[in-house]
């Protein structure tokens, strides 16, 4: 990674697998740093989740663990265990994703390693947190999101509970991992000090509540699956086409919703009693749906979005993966690119977000083969002997 790059410099050893501690460690690599990542012996179990590539491993962990150095190592094996140590010392930042207390017993935990190493940042993810009376349960992304609210609001009224189609409580805590880490560090340059970084996926997932726990407390209020309606502000929903397609359309603001009702042809809507506030069109929004519905079924989804855009009203296409892929905007932006795996094969994947001027993410190797870059890790830490 060039010397340039916000995190040059800093070491990263993760531990754990899967999707949320790997998530924060491929962006802590995206933004420079060296990220060792440690496998078991049989592999982290993401290599075998969702389509395969010809060499047997998921293209999504090809993707998902860009950027890294892999390690293999049994944790179980006290000698593996002890050398796993020593590259965790010769590292600024731990980042793990197991069950709270697994590591302690190998000797790799956070007040062992802190004891001896006091400018170690130490960053761990679970289901509950580090302490607590739930701490010691396993937990995953989708148990998160229904524990931390998201699940309980998101689906339509009549119906079930509905997930979101990613592991969406995973990529939050990855993503506050990452912020935690990057304030440990900041933190640690002024005083010299680490840190101990305790990131729970259901607080992760409570944290997008918005108004809920406010009005909750203090109104007494329970939000309810609304489907697509949108409880706080209104429109702001999905909308079928002529064609079959679907428009998201965003018209909650005043002024907003004044364009969008001369867009549709009826400016008296913008007048009237029902809809000429936030809280009438929330109060009446079934009605105001059907109504902004009634209008965008008489058009195709090109036709409804141009009128849209010229009357600046914030809306867009539901666009598949397909359909992005196709995308003006996002290829203007390279917001998809690609890297190059073991066997020099392009992997797609996403290009690194946040984007930074003067110190630009950039992008190495796809994630590869098990333990890939062991001997040559080992031999720069002075950790083994050259054959």
């Amino acid at each position: 990674m060039p010397s340039d790059a916000p995190l040059a410099g800093i070491r990263v050893l993760e531990l754990g697998g899967s999707i949320a501690g790997p998530s924060a460690g491929r962006l802590l690599g995206d933004l420079g740093a060296e990220v060792f990542k440690v496998e078991p012996p049989d592999g982290d179990q993401l290599r075998t989740w969702g389509r395969l590539a010809p060499d047997g491993t998921s293209w999504w962990f090809k993707s998902h663990n860009r950027n890294k150095r892999l390690l293999t190592f049994d944790l179980r094996d006290e000698r593996e265990a002890a050398l796993v140590r020593r590259i965790a010392l010769a590292c600024d930042v731990v980042l793990e994703n197991l069950r709270p207390g697994t590591l302690d017993a190998r000797g790799l935990g956070a007040a062992s390693l802190r004891a001896e190493k006091p400018e170690l940042i130490y960053v761990s993810i679970s289901g509950f947190g580090q302490d607590g009376p739930y701490a010691s349960r396993p937990g995953f992304g989708n148990i998160a999101e229904a524990m931390g609210g998201l699940r309980h609001i998101t689906g339509d009224p009549d119906g079930p509970p509905m997930r979101v189609g990613i592991s969406l409580g995973d990529e939050l805590a990855g993503l506050y991992a990452v912020i935690g880490t990057l304030a440990a560090l900041l933190a640690r340059g002024r005083d010299g000090r680490g840190d101990r970084v305790d990131v729970a996926l259901t607080e992760s997932c409570f944290s997008l509540l918005q108004g809920a726990l406010p009005e909750f407390v203090h109104a007494g209020a329970v939000p309810r699956r609304a489907g697509n309606r949108y409880l706080r502000a209104a429109p702001s929903g999905v909308y079928p086409t002529r064609d079959g397609g679907w428009l998201a359309i965003g018209g909650n603001g005043q002024a907003i919703f004044a364009r969008l009702a001369a867009a549709m042809g009826r400016p008296e809507l913008a007048a009237d009693p029902k809809f000429s506030t936030n809280q009438a069109r929330v109060a009446n929004s079934p009605e105001l749906d059907e109504r902004i519905s009634g209008w965008t079924r008489t058009l195709d989804a090109a036709d409804a979005f141009a009128r849209l855009v010229a009357a600046e009203v914030p809306a867009g296409p539901v666009m598949s993966i397909a359909d992005i892929a196709a995308d003006a905007q996002f290829a203007a932006r390279g917001a998809i690119t690609a890297v190059e795996d073991d066997d020099g094969e392009s992997v797609a994947t996403y290009a690194p977000v946040p984007r930074l001027t003067e110190h630009p993410a950039r992008l190495g190797r796809a994630g590869g083969r098990l333990g890939r870059d062991q001997q040559e890790v080992l031999l720069e830490l002075g950790l083994a002997s050259p054959a």
